[in-house]
């Protein structure tokens, strides 16, 4: 399905990030992964093939978004799908006591990286005429909740965004959408809540599934889109 396209994936490393990297890679993408460092990166994909190109950025950090865009470009030629699945979360206080550290964190992994991502990969679509953007948000981010408002409004932040972006370059041949999981089934939510049934979660397998399809050109009519994936949550 996707074997004359190149996909940009952040937060690569990650547990979600393996399970769409994976499948891509078997619908033939060529694959760019972004990550923290080179190191953690090779850790994840031990068997990464010429078909991908393993690039360090930081992603709360412009320069170096644009660098590794820059670098993937070169080794692609162009990028045709952005995956934007970094993030992060924290339970915090109550929204009076919460210190501008757990704001600016919450707000960056989760906002920040997608502005960043969109200021260095849309220019390149915007030149093919062509682009898929799919973005990570959180079903967290329809409605607030007790001890969650810096993850909540971020998570939010990442649905307007994709509104907004998506009443921009409709028109110019690109889709932009994003999903709305619950809770993943990872090896950290499992030692969180280990008295959760993880059977209800959403698999990162079944999300990444959701994510290839949104890329894919069976989408093609799919603009602005806020997707729940809850599992059976």
């Amino acid at each position: 399905m996707f074997k004359t396209r190149s996909c940009l994936i952040t937060g690569a490393a990650g547990n979600l990030g393996r399970a769409v990297a994976g499948k891509f890679s078997s619908e033939g993408a060529t694959l760019v992964l972004l990550g923290r460092s080179v190191e953690q990166l090779r850790a994840a994909f031990p068997s990464a093939d010429a078909r991908t190109l393993l690039v360090a950025a930081d992603l709360l950090d412009s320069a170096s978004v644009e660098a590794a865009v820059k670098s993937a470009a070169k080794h692609c030629g162009r990028i045709d799908i952005l995956c934007n699945l970094a993030g992060g979360f924290r339970m915090g206080p109550p929204v009076h006591e919460t210190p501008d550290a757990t704001w600016d964190l919450m707000l960056g992994l989760n906002a920040r990286s997608v502005v960043n991502t969109a200021r260095a990969v849309v220019p390149l679509m915007l030149a093919a005429g062509y682009g898929k953007i799919v973005n990570v948000a959180a079903t967290a981010g329809l409605a607030g909740k007790e001890n969650m408002a810096a993850y909540s409004a971020a998570k939010a932040a990442v649905m307007r965004l994709t509104e907004s972006m998506s009443a921009e370059l409709r028109d110019k041949g690109i889709n932009v959408n994003c999903v709305l999981p619950s809770i993943i089934d990872t090896p950290e939510n499992r030692a969180g809540m280990p008295a959760a049934d993880p059977r209800r979660w959403v698999a990162p397998a079944a999300l990444a599934d959701i994510i290839a399809f949104l890329a894919s050109d069976a989408a093609r009519a799919i603009h602005g889109a806020s997707i729940p994936v809850s599992g059976l949550v």
